[in-house]
């Protein structure tokens, strides 16, 4: 494995300073709704748009939906108490941070990927049947998105996949 880094090297001072200062910004706003209506709005955006069957339309217009979200959250969050003992509020404002940005990413990846498969069905991609309809010639890779910023697009990074003993093929479950 990759040896020990010390926590006297700057990057653990600068992610201290970067959490205290979130936090710092979590406490004082005093706005109006909770972290837990904020994580309630988000999944319902994403039950709604980025479900088990999704289409463009929607998700674009989720991504629209998340963007505002998340504006408001950072300048409306409600989170009581202080930073000087145990903050559950505040331990759940940080994760619903977090999963603003997921939810994004979420919407970017389903919108990108342009056919339907497995479980994760875009209804303009679909067999005259209704059934998935894959595009392994341009789709057969794993996405792994590189996080560029609070409400800016992920760059994606292909991986291919590749299949020595079992072949990529169109399925019906019918």
């Amino acid at each position: 494995g990759s040896p020990p880094v010390s926590t006297s090297d700057p990057v653990f001072a600068e992610a201290e300073d970067d959490v205290r200062e979130r936090n710092a910004h979590f406490l004082g706003m005093r706005g109006s709704h909770t972290a837990d209506w904020y994580h309630r709005k988000l999944g319902r955006i994403l039950w709604e748009y980025c479900g088990m069957a999704r289409n463009a339309e929607g998700l674009t217009h989720a991504l629209g939906e998340i963007a505002e979200l998340r504006q408001d959250f950072w300048s409306d969050l409600n989170v009581p108490g202080d930073d000087r003992s145990l903050n559950q509020s505040l331990e759940r404002a940080g994760r619903v941070a977090d999963f603003i940005e997921l939810g994004e990413l979420l919407c970017q990846d389903a919108l990108q990927r342009a056919e339907s498969c497995g479980c994760h069905f875009r209804e303009e991609y679909q067999t005259p049947d209704g059934e998935a309809q894959r595009n392994d010639r341009d789709f057969a890779y794993v996405s792994a998105w590189e996080y560029q910023g609070a409400g800016e697009p992920a760059c994606l990074h292909k991986e291919p996949l590749e299949f020595e003993y079992v072949h990529l093929i169109q399925r019906s479950y019918k």
